[in-house]
């Protein structure tokens, strides 16, 4: 599942649906969702009537009324209710800062100075929340990018259904996703000019980390903060919140299935990549970063080896790659082995195992050919990746201190091996 919602004139339209909680329950799909400006949508376009079509009952805008005025808003329709509630209350230019402000510090603190100055407004916000998930209807709320207002509001509610937090950055980041549009966006309405700082439209994760810590540190928690500075009581807000959004897992899920990719499927496996890294990242798992392997990466893959999708049902659930020879990390070697990368599954919606059934899958093909060994490499630095390949029955033979993967750094990597039956 991407969360992402294709519109043609929407870039960050994202489904809440399906975050866990440490308990097992999961948020219900099509109940909530968050997005940039919905000013864009035109009555009479494909966008309108797929944006009509998900049911949405209350939109939430969390913008300037100058903003709207210059922008527009959702065209009015009698099948839901519209309400300005602009929780931003010092406005600032991103695109004019300077190039050398860090987004990270600097997005984390206009996020708690909106905390402080919206609390009229972000009180309304979550008030109509609990209504719209007590009337079992779904819910939208947005700012222009979808990314800073927005994200304030989204890590709040999630935070109130007891989302992780980890989770909570993984969300906020996701716009990083999107950030490519949103910057052609800005430069088409400007004029084709460039925004002078090199962060517009980013979602760092040390931005929402920062901002929770800090907010955690001024008020003792998110709890406290919704009920000292909201006036709301947080546990009965959360209380009605779970009850009425969340929802106990699948106890049944599609088979996989696999077939292998092919050149049109690149645009997929680049941005499942760069949402698996997101989703390390607000991990603390720095083994990927967003934008490191590009469609001719993949497009190179499959012709120079095999490259394979996994679906659960219709859905994508994950996919890897798979190498004759892989000189860089284990030398030169006779063609005794298959060398598995790129083992990613889609964040929250793959069904649990999806990672242990795909490997399996891969070594099986590797036997097919009559090689005997799978073998794969993990960071050095990534013992909790290295402990799950282990309890796949991968033993450690070795490790390449200096492995060059193309990006000009070398970097250690341990080194696994498997025997294939």
């Amino acid at each position: 599942m991407d969360r992402h919602i294709p519109f043609d004139g929407l870039h960050n339209f994202r489904d809440l649906g399906g975050y866990s909680t440490p308990d097992g329950h999961r948020i219900r799909p099509g109940r909530l969702y968050r997005a940039d400006s919905l000013g864009k949508l035109r009555r009479g376009t494909e966008d309108w009537s797929h944006f009509l079509a998900l049911g949405i009952r209350t939109v939430i805008d969390l913008r300037h009324p100058w903003e709207i005025e210059a922008r527009g808003r959702v065209p009015d329709h009698a099948s839901f209710a519209y309400h300005n509630l602009s929780i931003e209350h010092r406005p600032y230019n991103q695109a004019a800062l300077a190039p050398d402000i860090d987004p990270g510090p600097y997005l984390a603190e206009r996020y708690l100075e909106v905390a402080q100055d919206g609390v009229k407004e972000i009180r309304r916000a979550l008030e109509l929340v609990a209504e719209s998930a007590e009337s079992a209807t779904p819910l939208v709320f947005h700012c222009a990018s979808g990314k800073d207002r927005t994200g304030q509001l989204a890590a709040l509610v999630l935070e109130l259904l007891d989302i992780p937090e980890a989770t909570l950055i993984e969300d906020y980041s996701l716009t990083e996703l999107a950030a490519p549009d949103i910057l052609a966006a800005w430069k088409s309405n400007n004029d084709g000019r460039e925004p002078t700082w090199l962060g517009f439209g980013r979602a760092p994760h040390s931005a929402m980390r920062t901002f929770l810590t800090s907010l955690k540190a001024r008020y003792g928690s998110t709890e406290a903060y919704v009920t000292q500075e909201l006036s709301l009581d947080a546990k009965a807000l959360s209380t009605t919140l779970r009850t009425a959004l969340l929802e106990p897992p699948p106890t049944t899920w599609p088979p996989l299935t696999y077939r292998k990719a092919t050149p049109p499927d690149a645009p997929t496996l680049v941005r499942l990549r760069d949402t698996a890294a997101l989703s390390q990242l607000a991990r603390g798992i720095d083994q990927w970063k967003p934008g490191e392997k590009d469609e001719t990466h993949f497009r190179t893959r499959m012709r120079e080896g095999e490259v394979w999708l996994a679906h659960a049902g219709p859905h994508l659930a994950g996919a890897w790659e798979l190498w004759w020879d892989d000189p860089a990390a284990w030398g030169p070697r006779p063609a005794d082995a298959g060398y598995i990368h790129r083992l990613m599954t889609t964040p929250h919606t793959a069904p649990p195992g999806t990672g242990r059934r795909m490997l399996t899958e891969a070594e099986s093909r590797i036997a097919a050919t009559g090689r005997p060994y799978a073998r794969l490499d993990c960071l050095s630095s990534n013992p909790r990746l290295r402990t799950y390949y282990e309890s796949a029955g991968y033993e450690v033979v070795g490790e390449q201190r200096a492995k060059d993967g193309g990006s000009g750094s070398p970097y250690a990597v341990t080194l696994l091996e498997k025997r294939l039956h």
